[in-house]
């Protein structure tokens, strides 16, 4: 990476940072006295309470004045200590059974990268002989990969290790031209480079809408539509109304990136050799390598399975209800993570496939952010402050019919999540989505999914997500480039959300048309 343009970028993001970090501590309280001091009829007592809560808590996510996870307990903390409910029916989000198939899923990707399983299938996907020294095929690749990676992995996993890949790719295209010219070609000179760079970021966000462990929102939305518009989602459906979306945007964004970064005449000669060369040093699959994948297999088989009876014998099958009832998601991946501890890779050592050393090193704050988004999600239901702003909102902007609403939540989603996360935006847009569908008596699983998917469309900014901060860190992607194509993203992103949850959904969960 050029040092001069990281430190650019670093520098340019601690401003920013500390600006919008300054302004949350002002503004956090003030949101919050402002709203508990105003006067608002028809709202209860502890509604009123709440709202002031979740304004002061929502300010702090999207400035990130503290930690998220740390804002996400503090929301709960207050709600017990100014009586908006008891303490069992406010931290009963962190108990949510998706919590644990946050941590279930996390622990194995965590097994992934340690044991660099997930390298393995990038180089195996990019060594593929279909790809050869083709531009526009090597870019599918790249974005194939890393979408593929993304729906079990975090995307910032995915562009750390896709990026640095690229990189190198990159820089044996520019000692070769240097070579060709005489003169020194950095990676950075490569109009190719920019593309290929991008979409280390765009092809994981793209593939976290894939799943619904593929990124946190896609979780907040499933469990939030299941308590309280009581439609369960199962893995499959998931996977099944998404994957047009995923297919499609893929596709757009490499053709899009081909023709605006169109590679220069030559530069991919020899990449076949070397890709090939650097997978040769891998060398065959170790012991660990072929144990997480025994417990991703298994694991994904426990997760796709109760989606099968419904297709052959109805909800009603015996099948169906075992599952349903004694093998949920969430104990599925809990069964996946628990092998990692259990299968051998020493039976002489004692080292099983993942230590309990390296599993401390997931990502416990999004855990915690993701629980205390659901806390206060539920409370917004129990107390009535989700159908008071359901009725505000819907009135106001004059929207009442779901494509309205699914149009108008995926671009608000979408918005948030260029400067703040996809999951304190997701955190904060799906509840109310569900409540203002609810109020204008559409059903709201239409309208949370758009919510949930369009927080996966923050792509325009080095400040929106991790993996566009090490994207531009790269020193290939000027910043007006990252925001020109970040804003293709979010169109063309958004316009594929609305038309897939408006007309795909409804064939693949039917309750979601009434």
């Amino acid at each position: 990476m050029d040092p001069s343009k990281l430190h650019v970028a670093v520098d340019q993001k601690k401003k920013f940072e500390y600006a919008r970090k300054r302004a949350g501590l002002v503004l956090a309280p003030l949101v919050f006295l402002v709203v508990w001091w105003l006067p608002i009829p028809g709202l209860a007592d502890n509604a009123h309470r709440l709202l002031a809560i979740a304004g002061l808590t929502i300010t702090l996510w999207a400035t990130e004045a503290i930690p998220l996870p740390i804002a996400a307990l503090l929301g709960p903390v207050l709600c017990v200590a100014m009586a908006v409910a008891p303490t069992k029916a406010v931290f009963q989000g962190f108990s949510d059974p998706i919590i644990f198939v946050f941590l279930g899923s996390f622990m194995l990707a965590e097994a992934m990268f340690v044991h660099g399983l997930n390298k393995r299938i990038a180089y195996r996907i990019l060594g593929l002989k279909w790809v050869g020294e083709s531009p526009l095929r090597l870019l599918l690749a790249f974005g194939g990969t890393g979408a593929f990676l993304s729906m079990w992995i975090s995307n910032t996993l995915c562009t750390a290790m896709l990026c640095p890949v690229a990189l190198t790719i990159l820089a044996e295209m520019a000692r070769r031209r240097s070579i060709e010219k005489g003169v020194e070609v950095r990676p950075a000179d490569l109009r190719f480079g920019t593309g290929l760079i991008l979409l280390t970021g765009f092809g994981p966000a793209v593939g976290g809408m894939g799943t619904p462990i593929g990124t946190p929102p896609n979780l907040i939305a499933v469990s939030l539509i299941n308590q309280n518009a009581k439609v369960p989602i199962l893995f499959f459906d998931w996977v099944m109304f998404t994957t047009p979306i995923l297919l499609i945007l893929l596709v757009l964004l490499v053709v899009y990136l081909n023709r605006v970064y169109s590679a220069e005449a030559g530069v991919m000669r020899g990449s076949v050799a070397w890709i090939q060369a650097e997978q040769a040093k891998l060398g065959p699959m170790s012991r660990a390598e072929k144990n997480v994948t025994w417990a991703l297999a298994i694991t994904g088989t426990l997760w796709l399975l109760p989606s099968i009876p419904p297709l052959l014998g109805g909800t009603d099958s015996a099948i169906y209800q075992y599952f349903s009832r004694y093998m949920p998601t969430s104990v599925a991946a809990i069964i996946g993570a628990t092998l990692l501890f259990v299968l051998p890779v020493d039976l002489r050592t004692c080292q099983f496939t993942l230590s309990w050393k390296e599993a401390k090193q997931i990502d416990f704050g999004t855990i915690l952010l993701f629980g205390g988004g659901l806390a206060l999600g539920d409370l917004m239901f129990t107390t009535g402050l989700s159908e008071w702003v359901g009725g505000r909102l819907s009135n106001a902007m004059n929207t009442h019919t779901t494509l309205g609403l699914v149009t108008m939540f995926t671009l608000v989603s979408a918005a948030i999540s260029q400067v703040a996360s996809n999951t304190a935006a997701a955190a904060m847009v799906v509840p109310i989505a569900i409540a203002v569908a609810q109020a204008a008596g559409v059903n709201a699983v239409q309208p949370a999914l758009a919510a949930a998917l369009g927080a996966s469309l923050g792509c325009m900014l080095p400040i929106s997500t991790p993996p566009m901060a090490i994207v531009y860190s790269s020193g290939c992607v000027p910043l007006g480039s990252m925001a020109r194509e970040g804003f293709v993203v979010l169109v063309v992103g958004a316009v594929v959300v609305i038309a897939s949850v408006m007309y795909v959904v409804p064939a693949i969960i039917p309750i979601a048309a009434k």
